[in-house]
């Protein structure tokens, strides 16, 4: 039971012969040493020129940022930022831009009941329509951003088939933005919905 059993021995594989093996071929030039690899390798840890090389990194930076702004003013998509790339953020931008949206005078709004809040006395009934009104517009900008996230879904999974991580929510949080002051700048007009 515990036992080996008695196996026939198993034939053992024929290797093929040395001439009807493939050829082998060299590398064509000999193994480099050690120390000399490393000594290509080695650089210095701090640049000799530390003035030239701080300088050449704010250039470079500078460009960059340069190039990033360009982006967000024409739409360029190759150097837009990482959270702004994509058909379907540039499709939910392009929703979102091409709509009125009561988000967008949300801050305008709520500086004016501040404003109101302390020219009117703290003691009157006009504090309550004050209060009042500034939830009814916040309930408002909510229902509309929700009619937006809605919608946007539906043409999103119209248009691409599934939506993609985070994306009505970068065209929610948009919609709440002043129109002039989104970054992508508006690419489409008013009421010029993308197909």
């Amino acid at each position: 039971m515990f036992g080996r059993k008695n196996e026939t021995p198993a034939e053992k594989p024929v290797m093929p012969a040395e001439s009807e093996a493939a050829p082998r071929g060299g590398k064509g030039a000999p193994t480099p040493r050690r120390k000399d690899q490393e000594a290509a390798r080695r650089r210095p840890l701090v640049p000799t020129d530390r003035k030239a090389s701080k300088a050449a990194e704010r250039q470079a930076a500078a460009e960059e940022r340069l190039r990033v702004r360009r982006a967000l003013e024409t739409g360029d998509e190759r150097n837009l930022p990482w959270r702004d790339r994509g058909p379907q953020k540039r499709f939910a931008r392009d929703v979102v831009d091409a709509r009125f949206n009561l988000g967008e005078y949300l801050m305008f709004a709520a500086l004016v009941f501040v404003i109101a809040s302390f020219v009117v006395p703290q003691d009157s009934t006009a504090q309550v329509y004050i209060l009042t009104a500034f939830w009814g517009v916040f309930l408002l900008v909510f229902a509309d951003t929700f009619w937006l996230s809605r919608q946007l879904k539906k043409r999103l999974v119209a248009k691409f088939g599934e939506v993609e991580r985070g994306t009505v929510w970068y065209g929610s949080m948009r919609a709440l933005q002043f129109r002039p002051l989104r970054l992508p700048k508006p690419q489409v007009k008013r009421g010029q919905y993308p197909a």
